[in-house]
């Protein structure tokens, strides 16, 4: 038989033989490429894995400015706080014991009265006044609190007459149902009543029957602040409280006893922009739900003044403060920035160190860009001096110093544009002046001494 025949013979065994090879090198093949693959797949689960950085890693670099408690009050401390409580004295309308919340204007909001109620507690802390009086001030606010007829029987409106106790809007003008609530004004509120309680524990009955007679549950939902809005002639129920405010608000609520634990978390809402080199806190939410959010120095001078900063708070003021003297270096510009009331139309903006997406805004309460109104302001420049007692802060209030006016008290500030006075003289203004002298001597305010 020819080799040809028995090939062709052989073939099925070839054709086996051929396959069993090609098939061991397959294997062969796959399991050297095996641990590759293993490598690249163990490589992707660990990439998915790895959390984002957290945008408070922006502020692990900023060191806190050590706080200046001084421990006494200079005798120019005490001058500048007599000013201020001279506004106290001419606003306060004897019948209700509540206080304009600008001067000779008789409207008020539960922010300021949660003002006004640090201010007795800080001029009392001075001896500008003595407790008696202090207690007498205060227990006769908490009565008319208490009496004055509320929103929907709920929660007190966002704003009253100060001579009749009446539910009014922005114009002071009576409204029968009213505006609603604000849930940041009475968390504000809520605040300084735990004040008044270290303070003066025999106010403490006057203020359980104040708290008794709101109903707090309706503006706290699901560990978050919830005012409530009047929107074509309906009840509306929305979030409050953005980066730095509802933080504030929330340290207040939790006094009470309310789990807080969403308006706590500043990380889940923020994002950082870089002003003159310093990491800054934004909210990523709009103002209001109409403009990008914006950053002031109030919330954060309010809760080291009143409740002494957290290590996270101390970190976001010290970016704040120091990217305000940051641009005093470098522009000359006094630079002392805040929410802050004007002496014109439209009376009242937030003068931001972001805010409407973009460094230094001067918003409008709706939205609207005014830089031209950009103030120097008062309150700002003595918390700044309370509590990181810096060159330039003392800078500040000494170049701010001659506004004060024994007789009327202190006005909001200067104008940056062209170094005219803001002579809108304020509850605000002058209740921060007197916290912020009432700090360097004691601390802050819910932990001072009496």
């Amino acid at each position: 038989m020819s080799f040809r025949e028995n090939l062709i013979k052989a073939r099925s065994h070839i054709i086996f033989l051929v396959a069993l090879a090609c098939g061991l090198l397959i294997v062969i093949g796959l399991e050297n490429l095996m641990p590759e693959k293993q490598d690249v797949a163990q490589a992707d689960t660990s990439a998915e894995t790895v959390p984002a950085v957290s945008p408070m890693a922006a502020f692990d670099e900023v060191t806190p400015l050590p706080l200046a408690v001084a421990g006494e009050s200079s005798d120019e401390d005490l001058a500048y706080a007599q000013i201020a409580w001279r506004y106290f004295e001419n606003n306060t309308h004897p019948e209700t014991g509540l206080v304009n919340s600008a001067d000779k204007y008789p409207s008020t909001t539960m922010w300021e009265t949660g003002s006004y109620f640090v201010a007795v507690i800080s001029a009392d802390l001075l001896d500008i006044i003595s407790e008696d009086e202090a207690k007498a001030r205060i227990s006769l606010a908490l009565d008319t609190l208490t009496a004055m007829r509320l929103f929907d029987d709920i929660l007190p409106n966002k704003a009253y007459n100060v001579e009749t106790g009446e539910l009014v809007d922005y114009t002071n003008k009576p409204v029968e149902r009213g505006l609603g609530w604000s849930a940041l004004d009475i968390a504000r509120l809520v605040g300084t009543l735990d004040q008044i309680t270290l303070h003066y524990p025999d106010l403490a009955p006057q203020v359980s029957a104040l708290l008794a007679h709101w109903d707090l549950s309706q503006m706290v939902e699901d560990g978050q602040l919830i005012g409530g809005n009047m929107a074509d002639g309906e009840l509306r129920r929305d979030q409050e409280g953005r980066v730095g405010y509802g933080q504030y608000g929330a340290k207040a609520m939790m006094l009470m006893g309310f789990d807080m634990y969403r308006a706590y978390d500043a990380e889940a809402h923020l994002m950082v922009k870089e002003v003159m080199g310093q990491p800054i806190p934004v909210d990523d939410r709009l103002h209001r739900n109409v403009t990008p959010a914006f950053t002031v120095s109030e919330p954060y001078v309010f809760d080291g003044l009143e409740f002494g900063f957290d290590a996270r708070s101390h970190r976001f003021a010290t970016a704040i403060y120091k990217a305000q003297e940051a641009r005093y270096r470098e522009t000359g510009v006094w630079t002392a920035v805040s929410e802050s009331h004007l002496d014109e139309a439209p009376y009242f903006v937030y003068s931001s160190v972001w805010g409407g997406g973009a460094p230094w805004a001067v918003m409008t309460f709706r939205g609207e860009r005014l830089d031209s109104k950009r103030t120097v302001t008062v309150k700002t420049a003595f918390a700044w001096y309370a509590l990181f007692g810096t060159d330039y802060a003392k800078e500040l209030v000494a170049e701010l110093a001659p506004l004060g006016d024994p007789e009327h008290g202190w006005p909001e500030g200067l104008y940056e544009a062209d170094g005219s006075t803001n002579g809108s003289v304020t509850t605000n203004t002058n209740a921060v002046v007197l916290a912020a002298l009432a700090f360097r001597a004691h601390g802050p305010l819910i932990r001072a001494a009496q």
